[in-house]
């Protein structure tokens, strides 16, 4: 079994590939991790591949803040250097520095 590496990192902010969001990671699952309804609402034309990570972001756009599940092919890095403005992002994270987030906590 060939396992994948991680494109982008926790605390790492991006941005959608082909929708108008941003985001900072906050967990990283190694290959899809969701319901199939969930994937299965993606038109088919756009469905990513299941194998490959797919991250959890505290995500921004113009309207509004919430959280998304995005796979890796259809992120970017962000360099921006503009910090995410989510509220929940002080919950998870200390300072920002270089387009990243410090973590204010280890994760198991």
């Amino acid at each position: 079994m060939i396992r994948q590496r991680a494109k982008y990192n926790i605390g790492q902010v991006v941005r959608h590939r082909r929708h108008p969001f941003r985001g900072v990671v906050f967990d990283v699952d190694p290959e899809f991790n969701n319901t199939e309804e969930w994937y299965e609402a993606i038109p088919e034309d756009s469905r990513p591949a299941k194998k490959q990570p797919f991250y959890h972001l505290l995500a921004e756009n113009e309207q509004s803040f919430y959280v998304a599940y995005v796979s890796e092919q259809n992120l970017i890095a962000d360099y921006s250097g503009e910090p995410v403005e989510h509220p929940d992002v002080p919950d998870l994270f200390g300072a920002f520095e270089d387009g990243s987030y410090e973590l204010q906590f280890q994760y198991n």
